[in-house]
């Protein structure tokens, strides 16, 4: 790493600690030839894959969208803010864990319909009235039977999944 003081390349890491919950690594560094001391601060690049649209059209996945289309199904219900971010990060970590560099959007929208229905199935049934474009209450009354027919989730659950 060069010195950001002098741009001499000859730097020694004198400590280097865990910070931000794990996620960085941040070094205090010191050059051998100014002595100044510096800084720095490490994280992994894990890059996300981009979105395959139901156009066929590619785009970046975009974090905001997949928490707006949470919160919007989950306006108005008693679901915690922490909640909400944690099932945020398990669903970014799913899906870089697959390893591709490209994903449907389908498949997010399916992700994002699991997390929902441990989390709130009132929210659960109105993403999916959206995402999967019900017509008419007998959709509606389908999904609402199938979701019954399935054991429920304790929110405890949704954090072993």
């Amino acid at each position: 790493m060069h010195c950001p003081f002098c741009g001499k390349y000859d730097t020694k890491v004198t400590d280097s600690r865990l910070v931000a919950e794990g996620d960085q690594v941040r070094r205090r560094r010191q050059c051998n030839d100014c002595g100044e001391r510096f800084t720095t601060y490490e994280t992994a690049e894990l890059v996300m894959p981009r979105v395959i649209k139901g156009d066929g059209s590619r785009e970046t996945f975009d974090e905001r969208k997949l928490r707006a289309g949470m919160l919007r199904a989950l306006e108005k219900r008693p679901v915690s803010a922490e909640s909400i971010e944690a099932a945020v990060e398990r669903i970014r970590q799913r899906l870089r864990a697959r390893g591709e560099r490209e994903i449907e959007a389908r498949e997010i929208g399916e992700e994002v319909m699991r997390s929902l229905k441990r989390l709130d199935q009132v929210a659960y049934i109105r993403f999916a009235s959206v995402y999967r474009r019900f017509q008419d209450l007998d959709e509606f009354r389908a999904e609402i039977d199938r979701l019954a027919q399935e054991p429920s989730f304790s929110p405890d659950d949704a954090d072993k999944r």
